[in-house]
C-alpha cells in the first residue's frame, strides 16, 4: 500500500478518538479487496459529518471548466458549499457528490468528534453516488514538515520517484511520474488495494500526488469505496475518476491554499 494511501487511513482513525476499532484494524481493513467481489452491501444510512447532497453540473466536453449551475438540496450546514464547490471542478457524468468522514463511516464516531485542521480549503472525503454504487474522493493538502516526518527519506520530496520500487512495497501499476514546467511534480498510479484481510475492504482506486515547491503535496484519491458493515453502498464498477481526470483536478488551483 503507499505512503499516501496509507497516511490517510491512518490520520482518518487517530482524528476518530478511541472506539471499538483500533488504528491496526483501519490500517489492515483499508489493505484489500478482491475484483470479483461486486455484491451489494448494506446500505444502512450512517450519521456523516457536514452531509450535502448536491448534483454534478452538466459542463461542456473536455476539461472541467466553471460550475454554471448547482442543484443543492437543502441544508444549514457548511458541507453542501464545501460540496458544490468540488462538484464545480468535476467533468460531467462523475455522480452525485455528498462531503462524508472516514471517521464516522468507519469509525463510527460521532459526527463532529475528531474534527482536524486543513491546510487546503476543500480537504476532506466526498461520497461519489452513480449508477447504484458509492465511491469516493478524498484529498488533503500535507505541510512539508509532516511529509518529511512521514517519510523519513534524505530524499527531497520534489525529487522523489514513486514510480521506483522500494524495499518489499509492492510497484505502483501505471504509474506515471512528470515535472510540471512549473517544476511541481506530479504522479498518478492504480491500486487494487488488494493486500489481504481486514474491515473495511477497499475496492481498486487511482491516486495521485501533486508535489508543490515549497515541499508540501497535495494527496488525491479516486476509490471504488469500501466493503463492510453499514457501508452506504456497493463498490462503483470503476473509480469515479479517470486517471486523466485525476491528473486534471490535482492541477486545479482551487485544491490549494491561499498564497
Amino acid at each position: 500500500m503507499s505512503d499516501d494511501v496509507r497516511n490517510l487511513l491512518e490520520r482518518a482513525a487517530a482524528d476518530a478518538g478511541r472506539p471499538g476499532l483500533s488504528t491496526r484494524a483501519v490500517y489492515a481493513g483499508a489493505a484489500r479487496v478482491r475484483f470479483r467481489r461486486r455484491a451489494a452491501v448494506s446500505c444502512a444510512a450512517l450519521a456523516v459529518v457536514a452531509a450535502g447532497a448536491v448534483a454534478v453540473p452538466r459542463l461542456n466536453q473536455g476539461a472541467a471548466t466553471p460550475l454554471d449551475r448547482v442543484s443543492v438540496a437543502a441544508s444549514a450546514t457548511s458541507g453542501t458549499d464545501r460540496a458544490s464547490r468540488v462538484a464545480a471542478l468535476l467533468p460531467a457524468g462523475v455522480g452525485r457528490l455528498e462531503e462524508v468522514s472516514f471517521a464516522v463511516l468507519i469509525k463510527h464516531v460521532k459526527p463532529g468528534e475528531g474534527k482536524r485542521d486543513h491546510l487546503g480549503p476543500l480537504d476532506g472525503e466526498y461520497a461519489v453516488h452513480r449508477d447504484g454504487g458509492v465511491g469516493y474522493l478524498a484529498f488533503e493538502v500535507r505541510s512539508a514538515k509532516e511529509v518529511a516526518a512521514k517519510s523519513g527519506a534524505e530524499v527531497p520530496v520534489a525529487d522523489q520517484d514513486l514510480c521506483e520500487v522500494e524495499g518489499k512495497e509492492p510497484p505502483r501499476v501505471d504509474c506515471v511520474r512528470e515535472v510540471l514546467p512549473d517544476g511541481r511534480t506530479l504522479t498518478t498510479w492504480s491500486d487494487a488495494m488488494d493486500y489481504g484481510d481486514g474491515t473495511p475492504q477497499w475496492g481498486p482506486e487511482i491516486d495521485g500526488r501533486l508535489t508543490l515547491e515549497d515541499g508540501s503535496v497535495l494527496v488525491l484519491r479516486s476509490s471504488t469505496g469500501f466493503e463492510a458493515k453499514g457501508a452506504q453502498g456497493p463498490l462503483l464498477k470503476t473509480p469515479p475518476l479517470t486517471t486523466a481526470q485525476v491528473r486534471d483536478l490535482l492541477t486545479r488551483p482551487e485544491l490549494l491554499p491561499a498564497k
